[in-house]
């Protein structure tokens, strides 16, 4: 059976309108200049989707809520940070469906006041008619979303739980898809993209890639990732965890191990959703450059590390590199101290 038969099999529910575009960053390559050394920059456009001010989670959803549906949920229980772009398009996803959501977010970054805790994602659950639970720190999110999936259920309901970031297997299959449509995109551009970068996070997007590459045979450590979530060692354990478990639920007997996952741990910095001055350079790069938006958390992170690794000489001339910009817009608003920081003057 063909991996597109395979995902042909799994319930879904469509939430993007078509592929993503893949456009080429030419002014960047311009600012770079001799140091680029002839590399070419691509960026997939996971950012321009529709619903919910678009993202990544998106193609997870798909596989998710048609999961969901399957078992006849009528309730969606997401949980995540107070800024999750997760739970963010869960609820846009959930009212597009006409399915009652539920969000569980937690104090996971070490930040407050109105500018994060009521800005930016938070502000967006709200519009989509989400009901939130604002948790206080160090009360176990997990356990509450168990909790309330049980207080559901008792009240008649049959609810469906999203695991963090919707990076379960099931989740994970959204980016083994996407592995498809990069590949047609590949044949149509006919470019050969020499890696494919992204933010690791809670790794199902780096799992659904590197499972669409080992079931169609491909070289599994062209997906290279920089975390933004965990360490190293536990960023590369959980991908391959999930990644393997997604092989199974296509019925692929195929595998992977630590070895075949291409991930660095050089931009996390102090940690997940603690800026960096490589993030605030790179977010302004692209803004500045190409009028284009990445988010502080995942896609900042992961740009500065594509800049550093092109600095670095990790690409031979002339090779194609594709950067997928996961979205998460909505965040900016929540980190806008760190761009508009007292070194920078107010317009007047």
């Amino acid at each position: 059976m063909s991996l597109s038969q395979a995902l042909s099999l799994m319930p879904r529910r469509a939430l993007l309108e078509g592929p993503t575009p893949i456009q080429r960053l030419c002014r960047i390559e311009d600012a770079l200049g001799s140091s680029l050394n002839g590399v070419r920059i691509y960026a997939k456009r996971d950012d321009l989707m529709s619903l919910g001010g678009g993202g990544n989670k998106l193609r997870k959803l798909e596989f998710l809520l048609g999961d969901a549906t399957a078992a006849g949920a009528d309730t969606i229980i997401a949980t995540g940070g107070r800024q999750s772009n997760f739970t963010r398009l869960t609820a846009a996803a959930a009212a597009k469906l006409g399915l009652a959501c539920e969000l569980v977010l937690a104090p996971f970054v070490p930040r407050e006041g109105d500018e994060y805790d009521r800005n930016g994602n938070v502000l967006l659950d709200d519009l989509f008619g989400a009901r939130i639970h604002h948790l206080p720190a160090g009360v176990n999110s997990t356990r509450f979303a168990e909790e309330r999936f049980e207080e559901l259920r008792l009240a008649g309901h049959i609810a469906y739980m999203a695991t963090f970031g919707g990076s379960s297997p099931v989740g994970s299959l959204g980016y083994v898809a996407c592995v498809l449509e990069i590949q047609t995109q590949s044949n149509d551009l006919d470019v050969d993209f020499a890696e494919v970068v992204v933010p690791n996070g809670s790794s199902g997007t780096q799992a659904g890639l590197v499972a669409g590459y080992r079931a169609l045979g491909l070289d599994t450590t062209r997906v290279r990732s920089h975390s933004v979530l965990a360490p190293t060692t536990s960023a590369v354990s959980t991908t391959v965890e999930i990644a393997n478990a997604a092989l199974t639920l296509l019925g692929s007997e195929a595998s992977l191990s630590s070895n075949d996952v291409n991930l660095s741990g050089d931009q996390l910095g102090q940690g997940y959703g603690v800026p960096t001055p490589a993030m605030v350079e790179a977010v302004r790069l692209m803004a500045s450059r190409e009028g284009l938006l990445l988010d502080p958390v995942y896609g900042g992170k992961a740009f500065a590390g594509l800049l550093a690794d092109i600095s670095a000489g990790r690409y031979a001339a002339g090779d194609a590199v594709l950067f997928i910009m996961t979205g998460g817009i909505p965040g900016l608003y929540a980190y806008a101290g760190d761009f508009l920081g007292t070194d920078r003057k107010a317009p007047t």
